[in-house]
This record gives C-alpha cells, structure tokens and sequence, in this order.
C-alpha cells in the first residue's frame, strides 16, 4: 500500500466516523426543547451532509487499496493482521449497503432498524481499522529488529 492511498483511507475513515458519530449523537443524544423539532442541534444539517458527501470518498478509497492491499496479502498467505483485515472487509458490505439504504427508506421503524445496522457496522469498522493499524505496526517493529543492520 502506497502512502498516498495509506493516507486517503485514513483520513476519509476519520472524516466518515467523525462526521457520523457527530450527527448521531445529536439526532440520538440530544433532545431539542421544540417537541415538534426535527432537527436537535443547529450542526446537525452540517454533520449530515458532511457525513454523506465524504462516506464515497471512503469507498473509493477501500476500493483503490483492495486489490492492491487486501488481495495481494490473501493470495500471500501473510497472516499477521488478518483477523483485523477479515473484520474490516467483512463489516463493509453491511456499512456500505445500510448508508445507502438509510437515505431511501420511508418507514420510520425500518429506518431505525438500518440505522441501528449501520452504526455496529460503523463502528467495527473504525475499531477494526484502528486494530490493523496496531497490529501491523507491531508487526513492522518486530520485522525490523529481526532484520540485519545496513552498514
């Protein structure tokens, strides 16, 4: 994996899930004193767009290194962070299709339901991530102490 593409997972994984956590603690967490009140916080319009517009450039992003990261270390045989790998592509389908499906629905309880889908997704996903980074950095150290000294 390349540093640019390193780079454009990380910051479009930091700008999804902190742009998500930050809408759903206010549409979830906060009440607004209206009871008629759609919206709970005046930033919640801002994190709801900025979580929508910035979720395809982290797709984009997964795509770009799947083949080229993900696919080269299954056909490796390299097992040193794949629990964490296997978690991250596993809970991307259901994060993907439920963000999407969020935004058609009409039915208040289904959409809840797929919100609910979509937040545990999210969420392995981000700890997933932050467990890759961990163990392979681990395993980065350990490669390197091994390895003999350029002269």
């Amino acid at each position: 994996m390349t540093p640019f593409e390193k780079w454009l997972v990380w910051i479009a994984s930091g700008a999804v899930g902190a742009s998500g956590i930050a809408y759903g603690a206010m549409k979830y967490l906060l009440r607004s004193e209206d009871p008629y009140a759609v919206v709970h916080h005046p930033w919640q319009p801002f994190f709801l767009k900025l979580h929508v517009l910035t979720a395809p450039v982290l797709v984009f992003a997964v795509g770009v290194v799947f083949t080229r990261h993900v696919v080269k270390h299954w056909q490796s045989g390299r097992v040193a962070s794949r629990g964490s790998g296997v978690a991250i592509v596993a809970t991307l389908i259901p994060m993907i299709l439920s963000g999407y499906l969020i935004q058609t629905l009409t039915s208040t309880s289904w959409i809840f339901r797929v919100a609910v889908l979509h937040m545990a997704a999210s969420a392995t996903y981000l700890g997933g991530v932050l467990v890759h980074e961990a163990i392979a950095r681990r395993a980065e150290r350990r490669r390197r102490a091994k390895a003999p000294p350029v002269l």
